[in-house]
């Protein structure tokens, strides 16, 4: 079974799945189709994994148009993982909301269309996974500053190993608002 709990930005849900451990090890099961579709969270058209060493930055991203709803999960190691809403209109339009996700505490986080995403890994070795809501479309690509001093995103690490491509991402006022999602009231 899944309890969910909405954090600041409610339309972002941190969900608490049951483990099950024993001097073998543990099972959590990760998804069920329709105890997240009575969550409003899904479908979904594909799975990814990535795997990072410690203090790896990986972010942030959205896509817009072909907007990606994500299911993300530590399957292994801890993570410090960030939502911002770049939802034009939206009354939390450039906030963010983070959570520690670890694969011993069975969390993930659901982070609608229109958020770009990331996260940092806190343990040695991280397998992160994620389903998306929609195919992968380098056209559609959006990327904000993981460090953009607008946003503020409280890193629980200092220095971070980041992509070069994410660290010349624009900050939020130098990306034309042409280029983000449009939120539509009572769409969370």
């Amino acid at each position: 079974m899944v309890t969910v709990e909405s954090l600041a930005i409610p339309a972002v849900k941190l969900l608490r799945l049951r483990v099950f451990g024993d001097e073998r090890g543990q099972f959590t099961e990760t998804w069920r189709s329709e105890h997240y579709a009575a969550l409003g969270i899904g479908p979904f058209v594909q799975d990814n994994v990535s795997v990072s060493r410690k203090g790896v930055l990986r972010g942030m991203h959205l896509q817009h148009p072909d907007g990606q709803a994500k299911l993300v999960t530590a399957l292994r190691g801890r993570i410090f993982d960030v939502a911002v809403d770049l939802r034009l209109g939206s009354p939390t339009f450039g906030r963010w909301v983070g959570a520690e996700l670890s694969d011993r505490e069975g969390t993930q986080l659901y982070i609608p269309a229109g958020f770009a995403h990331g996260f940092v890994t806190l343990s040695d070795e991280v397998v992160f996974g994620y389903k998306v809501s929609s195919y992968y479309a380098q056209k559609s690509e959006l990327a904000l500053r993981w460090d953009d001093p607008t946003v503020a995103i409280e890193w629980p690490i200092r220095d971070p190993i980041v992509a070069p491509k994410d660290a010349a991402a624009p900050t939020l006022d130098r990306i034309d608002r042409g280029a983000f999602p449009v939120w539509v009231e009572g769409a969370d």
